[in-house]
């Protein structure tokens, strides 16, 4: 019996995420298009995006989703996509997907422009 990879799967951390990315999938292709490519990105290396470091997680993804880690996916046009990752056991890892959102929200999130 060989090693066995870990498996991969994205899903999002609530459901009003999920039918917001369907929206977006239905609504706007363009959008669309650059949400499939980073969720395959995701698929194919769940360490694809940039690691927030700790103390810089916005403390209300912390406290609503109860996550210690945090990537930003960086999207054309300026948005970002933000997931977290979970491993719920050693041969499964889980990407979940928190938010996406354009360059202007992304400041305020993560407070640079005071």
């Amino acid at each position: 019996m060989g090693i066995r990879k870990p498996s991969k799967s994205i899903s999002f951390a609530d459901e009003k995420i999920k039918l917001a990315w369907k929206n977006v999938l239905e609504f706007n292709p363009e959008l669309a298009k650059q949400l499939n490519r980073a969720r395959q990105d995701i698929l194919d290396n769940a360490f694809c995006g940039r690691m927030v470091k700790k103390e810089l997680i916005p403390k209300v993804y912390i406290k609503k989703y109860e996550i210690d880690n945090l990537f930003i996916y960086d999207l054309p046009s300026g948005w970002r996509l933000l997931y977290a990752l979970s491993t719920p056991n050693k041969i499964e890892i889980i990407s979940v997907v928190l938010a996406w959102m354009n360059h202007k929200e992304y400041n305020k999130l993560f407070k640079f422009n005071k």
